[in-house]
């Protein structure tokens, strides 16, 4: 069932209600691990630079900057910007956000992303002075991440619960589980948000969530929503639908420490017996795109010659033949050695087309002499078991692939950050080090691609599809698609200059 929603009022019609589907875990722009985490600090917090609709860079809270040398950039901050207690920024909370970033015992998620900034220093109160190890193609991109106040959290500030950032909304009120309502911060330096309040409101269920926004409960829904919500909101004229490419992809994540997944000809096997075409036709709808490889399509760097296993039952179960796993005793199971091959499958409860995802692989999987076992769970326990490598084959999305470094580069560099399903690979190391160290667009393209290919063959990830994105909202809104789901464009504001 829904989650109980209060229609807005003609009183407050300068409210806005947005549905989504997980909490937020944390609204710490240092430990964000969920999409719902990363929209809502995207209101409460800005970054030095701000990624546009087309993922652009341009300006945030650096108006400017030079990169006078290939390893040294320098950023110049605006005046008068205050965060929400009223204190104002300074070089200090930049160089202290990012220092606390590179620090181990903080464990900010996407430290790696970072790590080529060997030093960050005050130059004075609005300038800051950046030096990098090498040079570094996909910094600008990457520096969205929200910068925090130096003295709240030396304070004993919890940014996790109580944020306190210089973004356009701050912080009203968060009841777990339920929603977060946020409030505008009228003195914001990029002019007062044409709304009084924006509140995400937690509603699990897909379905529930769309009939949430049919009667008015909800101003606006996004992806994910099931295909066949999707296909009846865009045919409503009560709403306004946008769907567009997305920057995210649908994929299993093998575990390459499970007893039966380190061998790559097994997950080369078993990812044959994986139909994407009935998967993405026929559950998803054709909503999503079939997908190829670990590239998006359309990105600088994707290579339609570069493919990984397409479906061919026939060739998986001879490659498992060839590893010596047969039905020796005739229960329809393989088996080597006295041991029946199975594997344990797993997804989270909150998205119905994964769960089916799921059990449909698991079906063919078994139709073909594998004991797939399947585990759904929720999100928090799913996620967690994941992270700790306490999975086999995981079905999941990610997102905000705003570069090809960032879907490779911490997932599948050896004790990568993110590098859940343990792979490892020492040319892969060599080319994700190449891939983000040199600014030639060329010289990148070519070692992704190489990594692609490798990726292809070795199957650590099968990426099932290339999400495409959904928005829906009433008429009277007026929203610039964001690819990754993220709602400024709902205040009005105007663009940094």
């Amino acid at each position: 069932m829904a989650a109980a929603c209060t229609p807005p009022t003609p009183s407050d019609s300068r409210a806005i209600r947005l549905g989504t589907d997980v909490d937020a875990e944390t609204l710490d722009p240092r430990l964000m691990r969920n999409t719902t985490s990363y929209r809502v600090v995207n209101l409460l917090f800005d970054g030095l630079v701000e990624l546009d609709a087309r993922l652009d860079p341009r300006p945030g809270l650096a108006e400017r900057w030079e990169n006078p040398e290939p390893t040294v950039w320098i950023f110049h901050l605006r005046s008068g910007v205050n965060f929400h207690d009223g204190s104002p920024l300074s070089a200090e909370d930049v160089v202290y956000t990012f220092e606390t970033i590179l620090d181990p015992a903080v464990q900010a998620r996407y430290r790696s992303l970072y790590e080529p900034i060997t030093s960050i220093e005050v130059v004075d109160s609005l300038t800051v002075r950046m030096e990098l190890s090498e040079p570094y193609a996909p910094l600008l991109s990457y520096l969205d991440v929200g910068i925090i106040p130096k003295q709240y959290v030396v304070d004993g500030g919890d940014l996790s619960a109580a944020p306190i950032g210089t973004g356009p909304m701050r912080l009203a009120s968060w009841a777990r589980g339920s929603e977060i309502r946020l409030e505008a911060f009228d003195e914001y330096w990029g002019g007062v948000p044409g709304i009084e309040s924006f509140t995400f409101v937690v509603v699990p269920d897909n379905t529930a969530r769309a009939q949430a926004f049919e009667a008015g409960d909800l101003d606006v829904i996004q992806s994910p929503l099931s295909p066949q919500d999707i296909e009846r909101l865009v045919a409503d004229d009560e709403s306004t639908s946008e769907i567009s490419t997305g920057i995210a992809i649908t994929y299993l994540n093998f575990n390459a420490e499970a007893e039966h997944l380190a061998d790559p000809r097994m997950r080369r096997a078993l990812s044959m017996m994986v139909d994407q075409q009935a998967i993405v036709g026929q559950i998803y709808e054709g909503v999503d795109e079939l997908a190829t490889s670990v590239l998006l399509p359309g990105s600088w760097a994707y290579s339609h010659e570069v493919r990984q296993p397409e479906f061919d039952v026939v060739r998986g179960r001879a490659l498992l033949a060839t590893m010596g796993w047969h039905d020796s005793d005739g229960d329809g199971f393989l088996d080597r050695d006295g041991r029946a091959l199975a594997v344990q499958l797993t997804t989270h409860s909150e998205d119905p087309n994964r769960m089916q995802t799921a059990e449909f692989i698991q079906s063919v999987f078994r139709e073909n002499g594998v004991d797939a076992g399947l585990s759904i769970v929720s999100w928090p326990a799913f996620l967690a078991n994941v992270q700790e490598g306490r999975h086999e084959i995981a079905l999941l999305g990610w997102t905000n692939i705003v570069d090809p470094d960032r879907l490779l580069y911490t997932q599948f560099l050896t004790d990568g950050d993110l590098n859940y399903g343990r792979y490892s690979n020492p040319e892969v190391d060599v080319l994700l080090a190449r891939g983000r160290g040199t600014l030639d667009r060329v010289d990148r393209a070519v070692a992704y691609r190489r990594i692609a290919e490798i990726l292809a063959e070795e199957v650590p990830y099968f990426v099932l599809s290339y999400q495409s994105y959904q928005l829906f909202h009433r008429p009277e809104l007026v929203l610039e698609v964001d690819p990754r789901g993220y709602m400024r464009s709902a205040l009005g504001l105007r663009a940094p200059a």
